[in-house]
């Protein structure tokens, strides 16, 4: 089960994202005390099997967190209306702190800084698509097929449907009368930002470049509604993901350890954000 809760009390307030199924709690929108905030939390997290703690936090909060045991885990520098936000973590099981392929994906990581950035050309012969709330079982569908396990239900019309109609995007290419790649920008209007995620490309289409071009409309897409901080969260053990993103201009942010189940484990997953005003 995932569901949001919104803290108002006299001195502190806060929205908690309580992810049963990632085992994990997210602190979004924190203001006022944080020592409270966190007593708070910490007996939240005792409800259920919670392992990790993330709060996604402002410049003034970043030492009080440390000083609680959280540890810094990445960054996004224009996440809060062009003020930069910090993620910090605690872990509340020795397991979801150390991740086995670590070594891996430095690796992996060094691999593809070394790649040039270079000027990508859209593939005209597939045209990009804005999908509809008419398109969610396909899309969901695609998902299905693509994904083993996923941090959000994605496998299902309704939760996109829902999803469309809070405003995020969704995009395509078709092929043969179905959808062979998609993504979606979740936009953040309060703070002027979007989350580009929910990649996928049917496994026999993955040669074609088709993300970076669904990536490039995304942004356009942005843009048209005055976003310029856009982000994502991508598997630090995919080198075709994190490559696509730094090709396309995306910094390094750090990376979230443990942080959700995708595919078919726990996954570390690497931060990546671009300022489309630049």
């Amino acid at each position: 089960m995932q569901m949001y809760e919104e803290i108002e009390q006299s001195k502190l307030s806060a929205a908690l994202y309580l992810d049963e199924m990632n085992k994990r709690i997210r602190v979004d929108l924190a203001r006022g005390d944080l020592t409270s905030l966190l007593t708070y939390v910490e007996n939240k997290a005792a409800t259920f099997p919670c392992e990790k703690i993330i709060f996604k936090a402002r410049e003034h909060q970043f030492r009080t967190l440390l000083e609680k045991g959280f540890v810094h885990e990445g960054m996004i520098s224009h996440y809060f209306n062009g003020d930069r936000a910090h993620f910090l973590s605690r872990f509340l099981r020795e397991e979801r702190r150390s991740s086995n392929h670590w070594s891996e994906e430095d690796a992996i990581l060094s691999s593809v800084q070394n790649l040039g950035v270079k000027p990508f050309v859209k593939n005209d012969d597939h045209p990009i698509l804005l999908a509809g709330s008419g398109d969610a079982a396909e899309l969901a569908t695609l998902y299905k097929e693509v994904f083993q396990v996923y941090p959000v239900p994605l496998q299902d019309p309704a939760y996109i449907k829902d999803a469309m109609g809070k405003g995020t995007i969704f995009v395509c290419i078709r092929e043969n009368n179905q959808i062979i790649s998609a993504a979606s920008a979740e936009i953040d209007d309060q703070h002027h930002n979007a989350e580009v995620t929910d990649c996928a490309t049917l496994p026999q289409y993955r040669k074609g470049g088709y993300m970076k071009s669904l990536i490039m409309k995304l942004e356009e897409e942005l843009l048209l509604r005055g976003i310029f901080c856009v982000y994502t969260i991508a598997r630090a053990l995919s080198f075709g993901m994190n490559a696509a993103f730094h090709q396309l201009g995306y910094q390094y942010g750090g990376r979230l350890a443990n942080n959700c189940y995708i595919y078919d484990k726990l996954e570390d997953m690497n931060i990546w954000e671009k300022d489309l005003g630049r």
